[in-house]
């Protein structure tokens, strides 16, 4: 059995690892576009949850997990809200490693940094500078993918992981809506240094951050420290045996990642200029310092000393529901076909898990002599029962209809309704337990 994987993202890679842990006879090239290792996105963070942790768990192989969790940034310890004036609303505390009683522990790790963490162990399997436009089913049930630089591949199978603007799902599902949500978001990154580190109270440096303003506007503020220092020296804090995995990790040799802060913010598309796709970091740097110019002086700061060439602006889309169809030789994972807003923050841990799930399929089907439809088949079966519930659920959390964005004197009832809200649970302990306790039965519970 051959598998062809189109898009070296995080749900193709971690699916290409699973395969080749499985060792069942099943071999599988990876199709990226992007022309070379270092290419593809630059140091945003990537929330990988209990839940994740453990689907990533199941694809690698052990020592290469244990690179992942030693090239992590500090784990956060807070799940914090606050409004744009640097005041507290909620938080809740107990997300590290060290709080096994809280809300779960989650990893922080940089998208570069994962991206070089997945592609170790499979330089000889991924393909670059190899842009998919379509595939052909073949009579024999075999797929061909056809490249633009003219040439072809054959497997048994072939699987979407090209992202939210996949040309796999565009041929093989036409039906399938990606659907604006009214929603926007732009970017911001910024060395973490002496001078930003006192802009942050002590809950903010180890939080999760989400800061709420009028109009519906927000930011979300994460603050990332690697074990490895600006020059790309290991720091003198990192444990031995932590050192040792790390200097031997062939990605650190492509990775760029620096201590950084990364703002992001968030708006309604009526509040924005019509061609806010189209502008680049210096004009959209420029916009977030007039957005928040009545924000409180330190966030304000953090913004102005934000680099503008890493400023880029974000459409937030999600895919509809799709009813099951009739499996066949071509499937998709991650993004190709379930696009969800940030609202849960697990569209990168839906990718993992769809690996974990296909790649069992793929190895009990090789091992049974089972066609590789069937495979595909149970695949789909499964994913069909958490993907599109947590897609849904992402956009509840994330939606353009909700009051708080409505203009006028509505819009800013909702917010202060909420704000008092916020206030109250912070201010009940049972209830703040409750709460924490929904979000780890939400994120997966560590076992």
């Amino acid at each position: 059995m051959h598998i062809i994987i189109i898009g070296a993202g995080t749900g193709g890679l971690a699916l290409g690892h699973a395969l080749q842990k499985a060792n069942a006879n099943i071999s599988f090239t990876i199709y990226e576009r992007d022309r070379t290792r270092k290419d593809g996105l630059y140091g945003y963070r990537v929330g990988i949850s209990p839940d994740g942790s453990r689907s990533l768990a199941a694809c690698l192989p052990p020592d290469l997990f244990e690179v992942f969790k030693c090239t992590t940034a500090i784990t956060p310890d807070y799940f914090n809200m606050l409004t744009e004036q640097y005041t507290e609303l909620l938080s809740i505390s107990g997300f590290s490693e060290s709080s096994p009683h809280g809300a779960g522990a989650e990893r922080s790790v940089s998208r570069m940094t994962l991206r070089q963490l997945l592609l170790t162990g499979l330089e000889d399997a991924v393909k670059f500078d190899k842009a998919f436009t379509h595939y052909t089913l073949n009579a024999d049930g075999t797929v061909t993918a056809n490249f633009k630089d003219g040439t072809q591949a054959v497997g048994d199978a072939l699987v979407g992981a090209d992202g939210t603007n996949s040309l796999v799902r565009k041929q093989y599902l036409p039906h399938a809506i990606l659907k604006e949500t009214g929603l926007y978001g732009a970017t911001a990154k910024l060395p973490l240094t002496e001078e930003t580190r006192k802009l942050l109270t002590p809950k903010v440096l180890r939080g999760v951050n989400m800061f709420t303003a009028p109009h519906g506007d927000s930011c979300i503020l994460h603050v990332m420290e690697f074990p490895w220092d600006h020059n790309g020296n290991l720091k003198n804090n990192v444990g031995a045996n932590d050192q040792e995995l790390i200097k031997e990790w062939p990605g650190l040799n492509f990775d760029n990642t620096r201590d950084y802060i990364m703002l992001g913010f968030g708006s309604h598309g009526r509040r924005l200029p019509n061609n806010y796709m189209s502008l680049d970091g210096p004009s959209l740097h420029a916009l977030l310092l007039d957005r928040t110019s009545s924000w409180h002086p330190d966030l304000r700061k953090l913004f102005e000393l934000s680099e503008p060439n890493t400023c880029f602006p974000l459409n937030i889309r999600t895919t509809e529901r799709l009813q099951p169809w009739e499996s066949s030789a071509v499937t998709l994972i991650g993004d190709a076909i379930h696009t969800m807003t940030p609202g849960l923050g697990v569209g990168a841990n839906t990718a993992l898990l769809d690996a974990q799930i296909l790649t069992a399929a793929l190895v009990s089907s090789a091992e049974k002599d089972l066609s590789v439809v069937t495979a595909v088949a149970k695949y789909e079966q499964q994913m069909h029962t958490y993907a599109w519930d947590r897609v849904e659920k992402s956009l509840e959390r994330f939606n353009a209809d909700d009051a708080i964005y409505k203009p006028g004197l509505r819009g800013g009832l909702a917010l202060v309704l909420m704000r008092l809200g916020m206030r109250a649970v912070n201010s009940l302990p049972p209830i703040k337990r409750k709460m924490a306790a929904a979000m780890t039965a939400e994120r997966g519970e560590r076992d």
